[in-house]
């Protein structure tokens, strides 16, 4: 389905949470870059959640395997949590085999059993994932992790106030947290403080050397509510000025998401700020790159049929 600017707050959370659980400078004119890419399959523990640059590719099967692709050529970090085990990370190089066995250690700590079980209920009982991660975080001061997970349940939960006070706990315990400035960026999106936002998105940008797909996504959000907000009004040229920005950070979010699930909904957008911009070979171009990045997906359908219809809408124009 095409997306909606009347449901645009409530797909913007969707689209942070999803990218909670994830640079190159592209221009405003091309597609992002396709990159040599390779597949890989992790092999540990059952039901592990797997990370790769901190971003979220998905949960090993049954027989402990995960099968991630793309991934980009060039060398990346692999992380890894299964309940009642420590969590794990590992370098992954370039030249390394294809398949990546990783071995798990049982824990006993209170503190990470105790936020496997908030990470855990957060999908299903937000009260009582708040407790728990307060409770890890009392068994561990410095749970830097705890922190930012709380801070993301509080903001869903309309706490903004506890969800800052967590950002500043996390940032306290780890310094230069990307992931939390990109939260706190969003958190000051959904009170309506612009100058705030941007500042934290930037710093989350900075902070991550560049790569920082929430934080680019929050921008090209943030702009792109800008564009149509200007758009309502008749100031056409702020329209399109901020569409302009919001292309970029969306071509900077799906480069640094390389094929992750996070960037489908992202894709949509970029394809979509072209077409408000009246720039139809670019969103042509989006979608067929979308096409070619997930060839499987959902929506597949659907954005060919957006080719289609630009297609005709130029051909018409003619």
């Amino acid at each position: 389905m095409r997306i909606q600017t009347s449901k645009n707050k409530t797909l913007i959370l969707k689209i942070f949470c999803l990218i909670g659980l994830f640079a190159s400078t592209v221009s405003a004119q091309k597609p992002a870059t396709t990159q040599a890419t390779r597949t890989i399959t992790v092999i540990t523990e059952p039901n592990a959640i797997v990370w790769l640059d901190d971003l979220r590719r998905g949960t090993t099967d049954e027989s402990g395997k995960l099968i991630i692709k793309p991934v980009t050529a060039g060398a990346h970090k692999l992380r890894v949590r299964a309940d009642g085990f420590k969590e794990t990370s590992q370098n992954l190089t370039a030249a390394q085999k294809d398949d990546v066995k990783i071995a798990l250690v049982k824990t006993t700590d209170q503190a990470e059993l105790t936020f496997q079980e908030a990470e855990r209920l957060s999908t299903t009982d937000r009260e009582k994932a708040i407790v728990a991660y307060r409770k890890a975080i009392s068994l561990r001061p410095k749970y830097a992790e705890a922190n930012l997970a709380l801070a993301r349940v509080l903001s869903a939960s309309s706490d903004n106030e506890g969800a800052l006070k967590a950002i500043a706990a996390a940032k306290k315990a780890r310094l230069n947290y990307a992931e939390a400035s990109a939260v706190e960026g969003r958190i000051y999106v959904s009170e309506g403080d612009e100058k705030k936002a941007i500042a934290a998105f930037k710093r989350a940008i900075t902070e991550g050397k560049g790569f920082q797909p929430e934080a680019q996504t929050g921008l090209g959000l943030l702009y792109k509510d800008k564009a149509e907000a200007f758009g309502s009004t008749g100031d056409f040229e702020s329209e399109e000025a901020n569409y302009m920005l919001a292309v970029g950070y969306f071509k900077k979010a799906v480069s640094q998401l390389a094929g992750a699930p996070d960037a489908i909904t992202i894709y949509q957008f970029l394809g979509l700020a072209f077409e408000k911009m009246k720039k139809f070979n670019e969103a042509i171009a989006v979608y067929e790159e979308f096409l070619r990045v997930f060839p499987d997906s959902n929506e597949a359908t659907a954005v060919k049929s957006f080719i289609i219809q630009l297609k005709k809408q130029m051909s018409e124009k003619q």
